[in-house]
């Protein structure tokens, strides 16, 4: 691994290269769907284990403690197929702590060649059922693609909400909008 400080962009490049990799052979194999469904049950498994998450982020254990653990974690599991030789790839390479990361770039992969796109949402109060369905019209005309809203609540915005998609944001929140008037007050007096 490169001598840095914060090594995300080196697990970022890493998950980004073995989700293409990955995608192009599920692509092939017409299983996008069944390796996101196995990385997904893989990745709950990682989740709700202290141990497993030590055994996939420890330096400590070697490639082959790794790789037959993943083999028969796998094994009970029923991930086989495309998702289970990678994951199995991915444990003798000893990459298994890269796999969180893995798992996220390969639905972004996945969502780019099917033209989606994620909108990351944050309202002051829950939405409706019919106002996730207008919003998510209202973004794809912007957009041109197919929007998957990812909605959080803050109740400090107070009112409205901040919308993200790629590096484009929009914050309609009442709270910035008082604090606007705020400072625009203070330079008026």
């Amino acid at each position: 691994m490169p001598p840095v400080a914060d090594n995300s962009q080196y697990i970022s490049g890493v998950a980004e290269r073995y989700a293409s990799s990955l995608y192009e052979l599920a692509a092939q194999a017409k299983s996008v769907d069944a390796v996101a469904k196995d990385l997904d049950r893989f990745q709950a498994l990682i989740d709700g284990s202290a141990d497993l998450q030590r055994l996939v982020k420890s330096p400590v254990f070697s490639a082959e403690d790794q790789s037959r653990a993943i083999t028969a974690l796998i094994g009970k599991a029923g991930i086989s197929g495309l998702a289970g030789n990678f994951l199995q790839v991915v444990a003798r390479n000893r990459r298994l702590f890269a796999v969180p990361a893995i798992v996220r770039s390969y639905h972004e992969t996945v969502a780019r060649e099917r033209g989606e796109v994620t909108a990351d949402v944050t309202t002051a109060h829950a939405l409706s059922a019919a106002q996730e369905k207008e919003l998510k019209v209202a973004l794809s005309g912007v957009t041109g693609k197919t929007v998957t809203l990812d909605v959080t609540v803050d109740l400090s915005l107070l009112g409205g909400l901040i919308v993200k998609i790629g590096s484009r944001q929009v914050d309609t929140s009442l709270r910035t909008k008082l604090s606007t008037l705020k400072h625009a007050l203070k330079e008026v007096g």
